[in-house]
Parts: C-alpha cells; sequence; structure tokens
C-alpha cells in the first residue's frame, strides 16, 4: 500500500478522454464510479474545451499531454486509477511507466510505440492520411464520415448526433505520433513496459475498427501478466456510451473490487 493512501479509503479515478472528445465523453462512465464510492478526476487535455483551439494545438504532442496528466496526478493524495478511453488509454500506459499508479483500465486503448497494425483497415487509415500533406503539424477537424463509420457505429442515432456535435478539433502532431509511430524519430508514444508495474484490465469491441482487437490484445502481452486482456462481443471503438457500456463499467467496478 501507498504511504499516501489513507487506511480503507478508495483510490482516486483519473478518466482520460480520447482523441476530438472532452471529459463530458466520460460522464455517464463516471457516474458509475461515483455511485460505487470513487472520487473521479475528468480533466480536460490541452486545447480541448468546446470553444475553438489556438493554432498551436496543431503541433500538441502526446508528450505535452502526458506531461500535463502527470503534474495533476501529482496533487492527487494516493496514487489514482487511471481509465483510459482510445488516446485516453495509450496516455494512461505512458502515464503508469512514469508515475505511482495504483491500476490501470483501457477501453479500446490505441497501441503505443512498436506494436504492429493487426489489419488492413489500419494500415489504410494510416496511409490515408498520408495524402494530407502536412496534417502532421496541422489542427484537424472532427470528420462525420469517419466518426459515424467507425467511432460511433453502435451508438443509437439521436445519441449519435449529440455526440459529434461536441467533437473538438485534435492534434495532427498526436495523430501522426499514434497513427505513423514508425515514421516518429521522438517516439512520443514509447512506453517502457518493464517500468508498469500494475495490474491492467483492457476491453476491447469484437467489432472496433478504430483500435481493433488484435491490436489491443497485442498492446496488451507487453506487461506480461499483469494485464488481462477482455474482448466485448458484438461492441465496437465507443465502449464509453455505446450500448453495453454499463456492462463493461460493473466489470471494471468488481476487478477493483478484487484489486483491493
Amino acid at each position: 500500500m501507498s504511504a499516501r493512501k489513507k487506511p480503507g479509503a478508495k483510490p482516486p479515478v483519473v478518466m482520460i478522454h480520447g482523441a476530438f472528445t472532452g471529459p463530458w465523453s466520460l460522464e455517464e462512465f463516471a457516474a458509475k464510479f461515483r455511485s460505487a464510492g470513487y472520487v473521479v478526476h475528468l480533466p480536460a487535455l490541452r486545447h480541448h474545451g468546446e470553444g475553438k483551439p489556438p493554432p498551436s494545438l496543431g503541433t500538441t504532442s502526446l508528450t505535452d499531454y502526458a506531461g500535463d496528466l502527470e503534474e495533476f496526478i501529482e496533487t492527487l493524495e494516493a496514487p489514482p486509477i487511471l481509465v483510459g478511453h482510445s488516446m485516453g488509454g495509450l496516455l494512461a500506459q505512458m502515464l503508469a511507466a512514469r508515475c505511482d499508479v495504483r491500476a490501470l483500465i483501457l477501453l479500446a486503448p490505441s497501441a503505443p510505440w512498436g506494436v504492429a497494425p493487426s489489419t488492413l483497415m489500419e494500415i489504410a487509415a494510416a496511409q490515408a492520411m498520408l495524402l494530407n500533406v502536412g496534417f502532421w503539424n496541422s489542427v484537424l477537424k472532427p470528420d462525420q464520415y469517419v466518426a459515424g463509420s467507425h467511432s460511433l457505429d453502435r451508438v443509437p442515432q439521436p445519441k449519435h448526433d449529440a455526440i459529434f456535435k461536441r467533437m473538438v478539433p485534435e492534434s495532427g502532431r498526436a495523430t501522426f505520433e499514434i497513427l505513423h509511430w514508425g515514421l516518429d524519430m521522438r517516439r512520443a508514444s514509447e512506453v517502457n513496459a518493464r517500468e508498469v508495474t500494475c495490474p491492467l484490465l483492457v476491453f476491447c469491441g469484437s467489432d472496433d475498427r478504430v483500435n481493433p482487437p488484435g491490436t489491443v490484445e497485442r498492446a496488451a502481452a507487453l506487461y506480461r501478466d499483469l494485464a488481462t486482456f477482455e474482448k466485448c462481443a458484438g461492441m465496437s471503438h465507443w465502449l464509453v456510451a455505446e450500448p453495453g457500456w454499463e456492462n463493461i463499467a460493473a466489470r471494471a467496478l468488481k476487478w477493483l473490487d478484487q484489486d483491493q
């Protein structure tokens, strides 16, 4: 038990949202954890308010996001549980290698540097981005087709429309660092898996085309017997709020109870 943790107290929870979104995307998931007695923090990544972002968003790196989150974690009274969705799941892995963290719950996480894609669709999506020359230094706007056909494809239409309306621009630099890690000489998304010593629960939808199960399982394998990988039948990428998300939240809470 960490010296910072008060006896009998539940550790704090920090939920990290994904690309093109904000803390609002995790509100329903956070409510389940709060009902179970956890104090939940929902920090916004740099420049991810719902107003117009500055041009500097385009060159904001994953390491910038992680640095901001690390500073926030240092203000907490105890090592937190990190819950990360999509890009937020990658940031959670990066943080676990450099911070004192109690546990990781990863929801359809992006894979760290060196984990090869497992589907032709992943490769094709990355190659298609390269046709947009200079995207790696640009502010990227949410794409309704990509969101609808890949990320929100199992979300009912009224809720789907409401989610897309709230989506915000994303960093081209961070997107490059995730999709084209082989070209990133800085290795921004690299995680030293040997430095991760906390348990991990890793979820992925069986029908996820953004971060498909084969790729996510390869990422989970980096952490050896610390990681528990679970494939969610019939689910896609929006594990935080698509039909069936309540079962994932319940499973995560049960797993945490067993880990206390």
